[in-house]
């Protein structure tokens, strides 16, 4: 029977031994988790219970348990480098299996899809038409690589302030406004707009002060690249000749009024925002139509700019990188300037996460121990969160599984010593005469 307990004993003290090798051999691992070995003891119980007088029959493994604490933060150069701050595993699919991981070395494959080393792909929910995120759909983050489709102007947005103090511009000696010469208007300004086909085109607005807080607002659109289209446009149409040669179509004018205090008098102004409607003929649709916002514009006592400007079209553009926030939304960026969210990353939180099964490769798979999957947004309920750029190092301290090693030593010492002294006393016996 003592042969028994001290095999007991080594049995224990080799698998305390390979579990701390295990932690000792990752220690450099992305993500990974140690472990523990728990112990218990052994007793031969009988119908009526354990006797007093029993001595034990040895010792075996409870269980491994992981420890899910949370290692150190190192950051990388790779913005698809992530790492979960607080709880929460990313989580990954390959071939319609799904799996939890702490390791966050993502790249694109051939394809465009987020994979880690083992080719499964990141998830995410998609974005909807609204900028939302739709959290009941869990599908594949995908980078597109072919050329962005391009999209048309239909808002221009305009925060301008016009001098109080101009001259009103005089209409005996300048009777009608005329783009070329600087003198039938007081001010101007320009944005470029894009029509379907991502070809862009100049928008300028003149302004001409008509009056003591009045201004007429006349707006002409050129084709950047010169070629000849129709002329025509909401209001006044007529043709000119800007200077670059390119033949333009003016719109206009709008009458844009302000208050004695400086602001957009929206009631005695032309309806807001200023509508336009542009004849266009390259390969595009027939028209541009977009509208110009003027209500955050002022007329105060400075000189005339442009405080802001902005509208919401663009040109065709190439993937040039990604960035990820820490609520882990990814957003490409194009070469457009235009920047696109992709989608939010996925995180998955379990009741008991140290139930969760090691799969191999830095992932683990739900078990019935684990509970169910609970996904969300990172930041929200008790999700972590991400950070880009950097990894999860292991959470293995060296220094504590050295010192774990030389006493898994010991233990296997002292029980193989029980052995010799359970052989020396077998063979005393063996030797009476």
């Amino acid at each position: 029977m003592s042969f028994r307990v001290a095999l007991s004993g080594l049995s224990a003290a080799s698998k305390d031994l390979a579990v701390t090798g295990n932690n000792i051999a990752n220690v450099s691992t992305t993500g990974f988790k140690r472990s523990r070995a728990e112990f218990v003891d052994v007793y031969a119980a009988s119908y009526q219970g354990i006797s007093r007088l029993q001595s034990g029959s040895g010792v075996r493994v409870a269980q491994i348990q992981q420890q899910m604490s949370q290692g150190n933060v190192e950051y990388t150069n790779n913005n698809l480098d992530l790492a979960i701050n607080g709880k929460g595993f990313f989580v990954v699919e390959s071939a319609g299996t799904r799996g939890y991981s702490r390791a966050g070395s993502f790249a694109p494959d051939k394809d465009g899809f987020v994979v880690n080393g083992q080719q499964q792909r990141l998830q995410i929910n998609p974005t909807n038409e609204d900028g939302s995120f739709n959290t009941g759909v869990i599908s594949d983050l995908q980078l597109s690589t072919s050329e962005g489709p391009p999209r048309a102007t239909t808002e221009v947005e305009v925060a301008i302030n016009l001098d109080s103090e101009a001259s009103v511009v005089d209409p005996v000696l300048y009777p009608a406004f005329d783009p070329v010469d600087p003198d039938t208007y007081t001010y101007s300004t320009s944005v470029t707009v894009y029509d379907t086909l991502g070809s862009s085109h100049l928008a300028t607005a003149y302004y001409r002060k008509d009056g003591p807080n009045n201004w007429n607002v006349y707006t002409t659109l050129t084709d950047k690249t010169d070629s000849d289209f129709p002329i025509g446009g909401d209001g006044l149409a007529e043709a000119a000749i800007l200077p670059g040669g390119a033949n333009s179509q003016i719109s206009g004018p709008y009458n844009l009024v302000f208050s004695p205090t400086g602001q957009v008098d929206a009631a005695a102004s032309s309806p807001l925002p200023f509508n336009y409607s542009w004849n266009i003929e390259n390969g595009a649709t027939t028209t541009l139509d977009f509208v110009m916002d003027y209500g955050d514009s002022t007329q105060y006592s400075r000189d005339s700019g442009v405080n802001a400007i902005r509208q919401d079209g663009f040109t065709t553009g190439l993937l040039t990188g990604i960035d990820i926030d820490d609520n882990g939304v990814v957003f490409a960026r194009y070469t457009n300037g235009n920047d696109q969210s992709l989608g939010q990353v996925v995180l998955a939180s379990f009741a008991n996460p140290q139930g969760l099964q090691p799969n191999g490769d830095s992932g683990w798979l739900q078990t019935f121990a684990s509970g169910e999957a609970l996904l969300g947004e990172p930041g929200s309920a008790s999700m972590g969160l991400i950070q880009s750029g950097a990894l999860e190092s292991s959470n293995v301290n060296l220094s504590e599984e050295l010192v774990n090693l030389i006493v898994a030593q010991r233990n296997f010492q002292a029980n193989a010593q029980t052995i010799t002294v359970n052989d020396t006393i077998t063979q005393t016996i063996i030797n009476m005469r």
